[in-house]
């Protein structure tokens, strides 16, 4: 298999990787994080465009690059590499995501919203009591003539305070937990009903609690289940190449400070025990490539090849995150976790990663019951 990427994916790589380096610098991320709005509109806004990066995965027919899940994973492991918080995740891959494969009316038009860096989705589907499981709904949507209204709350929405847009998982009909009954639904984030609750998270990232009162809301797809997981599947491969991004830079930082470190007047990089660490390191990088690549190429695949490929690399990229993560602090001693060095924000941002879409435990767990044929 080719894994070479093709001149148009390569220029899209170098032209991201150039605009960050230039202006995105760990000293001006910092900052920006310790902000009051805590990201950069008019960072958003070259995004669309001067990089044109926002509508990397979209059809030359809804005003995008015509490109899909490779551009995709491109942009986010520059994405990772930078600690870049704005959200090209909730927006491009998650909202572009869901309007690409509902079929709903409107979405050519926020398409182009999201393409121009006009419009920043927020995805809410996570609740207090649901831990993983995306059916796990007490938000419920009831038909209001044309429109529906939400009631309930959703936690840890990313994204939401600069959010002009949710994209929000409530329960149609059926159980709490029924695979049946789950209803995706777009709302404006200035929608009467809506109390948002916000704060900071320890990566640097801004999220929000956001509880909704007969909220007026549009449906964007019914009996919605595979979708949702569908478009899950594709922000987990996207975040393992986020991850990808960030272990790279762990483990970059981690050479050049064991090179510069000296112990008994030597740097402490030529200490065989840390070379075969470092080594370790490496190999685990080099197998989140690896399952990175598979999982972004399977999502065209069935629902349960795709499953399996996501939830493997998620996996992977866990065990990976901690691994690489801990030994680069470890070899940075105290200094690791200062604010004032950045290899404690990537730290900080791989273990969120490892948490975000499902726990390594609940991806084993998936993986054996899509390879068993049990109920998902």
């Amino acid at each position: 298999m080719d894994f070479n990427f093709s001149e148009d994916q390569t220029m899209l790589r170098d032209s991201v990787a150039r605009y960050l380096q230039d202006r995105y610098d760990f000293d001006t991320r910092r900052k920006v994080t310790q902000s009051e709005s805590g990201w950069r509109p008019e960072v958003w806004k070259a995004f669309a465009e001067e990089l044109g990066i926002l509508g990397a995965p979209f059809s030359e027919a809804q005003g995008g690059f015509g490109g899909g899940p490779i551009e995709n994973m491109i942009v986010m492991e520059e994405i990772g590499k930078a600690l870049v918080v704005e959200p090209y995740l909730s927006t491009v891959v998650i909202g572009g995501g869901f309007l690409k494969h509902s079929g709903y009316a409107g979405a050519g038009e926020l398409i182009g919203s999201i393409i121009g860096g006009e419009a920043v989705i927020a995805f809410a589907y996570a609740e207090p009591q649901g831990r993983y499981n995306l059916a796990d709904l007490k938000t419920t949507a009831k038909k209001d003539g044309a429109e529906y209204t939400l009631s309930g709350q959703k936690a840890v929405v990313w994204g939401a305070p600069w959010a002009s847009h949710l994209i929000v998982t409530a329960r149609t009909g059926g159980g709490q937990r029924d695979l049946g009954g789950v209803g995706v639904f777009l709302v404006e984030s200035g929608a009467q009903g809506i109390t948002r609750r916000d704060y900071p998270t320890v990566d640097g990232s801004r999220a929000s609690e956001v509880y909704f009162e007969t909220t007026p809301a549009i449906l964007i797809a019914d009996d919605a289940y595979p979708l949702v997981e569908q478009v899950v599947d594709e922000a987990i491969a996207a975040l393992c190449a986020e991850a990808v991004g960030v272990q790279r830079k762990l483990h970059e930082g981690t050479l050049d400070y064991t090179r510069q470190r000296k112990q008994f007047g030597v740097p402490i990089a030529s200490f065989q025990v840390l070379q075969h660490r470092m080594v370790d390191m490496f190999m685990n990088l080099e197998q989140s490539v690896s399952m990175t690549y598979m999982a972004t190429l399977k999502l065209g695949e069935s629902a349960e090849e795709r499953g399996k490929a996501v939830s493997s690399a998620k996996v992977h990229i866990g065990r990976a995150n901690k691994f690489i993560g801990q030994n680069a602090i470890q070899l940075h001693g105290g200094m690791g976790m200062t604010d004032e060095l950045a290899i404690g924000h990537y730290f900080k941002r791989a273990t969120m990663i490892e948490g975000l879409y499902g726990s390594v435990d609940h991806h084993l767990k998936r993986y054996e019951d899509l390879s068993f044929g049990k109920a998902a």
